[in-house]
């Protein structure tokens, strides 16, 4: 129900429209990578899948933010099936819980720039999508690009401003055959500015 109700005030507050180029949802494990600049990103890629992908996909939250107080929290692990992320210490390896969860035959929403940007662009990714890619080859990368959320819930914004705001979801990837580091990363941020 509270999913329901989500999913509805996206689409009042924010438009919620999602669109795919190219292509179409498919039922397949998917790691969905996308621009980061609003805390509603994460919100509106969830909400703008359909149900049925919904259902599979967990997006990748910083704890600090979404595990705070018990709304957000609730909000993160019952109805969102998130997977926070510690971002205040170190691990052996901090990308464990992310491949529990695609051991799991789970989906993820993850923003390679490990934090929000301030431009219409994304800014460079973090190599964490290059080693999930290497670990995990059988499942899709799909680029998503997030237009206008930044300028409906700006940064030190709580409120946000009605604007249309949409998902565009792109082909889906994988890591090529020796394909380094650097250039995977490159073509990937490449595969969502072409959404932009």
């Amino acid at each position: 129900m509270i999913g329901g109700l989500i999913v509805g005030l996206t689409r009042v507050l924010v438009g919620g429209q999602g669109l795919w180029f190219d292509c179409a949802p498919t039922d397949r494990q998917a790691i969905y990578f996308a621009n980061h600049s609003s805390h509603l990103d994460t919100i509106l890629i969830w909400a703008t899948m359909p149900p049925e992908l919904r259902r599979r996909v967990r997006p990748v939250a910083a704890a600090d933010y979404w595990g705070k107080g018990r709304i957000q929290r609730h909000i993160a692990l019952k109805v969102l099936n998130a997977v926070l992320i510690d971002r205040t210490t170190r691990s052996s390896n901090p990308l464990a819980p992310l491949e529990a969860a695609l051991h799991a035959g789970d989906s993820l929403i993850l923003f390679p720039e490990g934090t929000r940007g301030n431009g219409e662009l994304p800014g460079s990714f973090k190599p964490g999508l290059y080693h999930l890619a290497r670990a995990f080859p059988e499942v899709d990368l799909v680029p998503v690009y997030l237009d206008n959320l930044r300028r409906a819930l700006p940064k030190g914004s709580h409120l946000p401003v009605p604007l249309n705001c949409v998902a565009r979801f792109g082909c889906a990837t994988r890591l090529g055959d020796g394909e380094a580091k650097a250039s995977f990363l490159d073509r990937t941020r490449a595969a969502v500015v072409s959404l932009a």
